[in-house]
């Protein structure tokens, strides 16, 4: 009797074991897996802050116009690009988001402000950065679709039982999710002016 216990108590702890390596593989794989798909988001956002460097230059060689909106996009340029993410804390993918905001809205600033140059619209070069960044903003929006994709399997394997277990024992905690600009949740007012 004594043995037979034993071995059930046995087989009962080598099941557990098996599983528990199951478990903490595939979070693992989950885990990597967020990682990717961030590194899928930060490269699209390399990619824009890229063009927009280009895009500078080309302005800057073409025309003369107002400086304080080119300073702006160069401050807003160099605060998102020294901003360090860590995907584990929502704080930093704020204030990441809040800087690639600000890169996005005084770049919107100085296309407004180019609309008064006609020569510099009218240059092949400035008409397709103006291509490429409309595809890239696509693409980023993708990219970010992507990560929270792969945030929610990987924050229901956490949360789900028996795996939250396993991910409380292995320090597998749920990541935030990349979240909207504020105020975007409002529908813009367009005025048309039309005299």
């Amino acid at each position: 009797m004594k043995r037979s216990g034993l071995l059930i108590g046995l087989g009962v702890l080598v099941i557990l074991f098996f599983f528990g390596c199951n478990s903490y593989n595939g979070l693992v794989k989950s885990d990597v897996g967020v990682q990717k798909a961030w590194s899928n988001v930060e490269t699209n956002y390399q990619r824009r802050t890229d063009l927009y460097s280009s895009i500078i230059k080309t302005i800057e060689g073409s025309a003369n116009f107002e400086k304080s909106t080119l300073k702006e996009v160069l401050e807003a340029r160099a605060k998102a690009t020294q901003i360090k993410v860590d995907i584990n804390d929502p704080a930093s993918l704020a204030a990441y988001q809040q800087a690639q905001a600000g890169l996005q809205g005084s770049f919107s600033k100085l296309l407004a402000v180019v609309e008064n140059y006609p020569d510099l619209k009218t240059t092949q070069a400035f008409r397709d950065f103006q291509a490429q960044i409309e595809g890239t903003e696509n693409r980023i929006n993708v990219a970010r679709q992507d990560y929270n994709k792969v945030i929610e399997e990987y924050n229901l394997k956490v949360r789900r039982f028996p795996n939250n277990i396993f991910a409380g024992i292995f320090g597998f905690k749920n990541k935030p999710f990349y979240k909207a600009d504020a105020g975007t949740e409002k529908a813009p007012d367009i005025q048309f002016n039309i005299k």
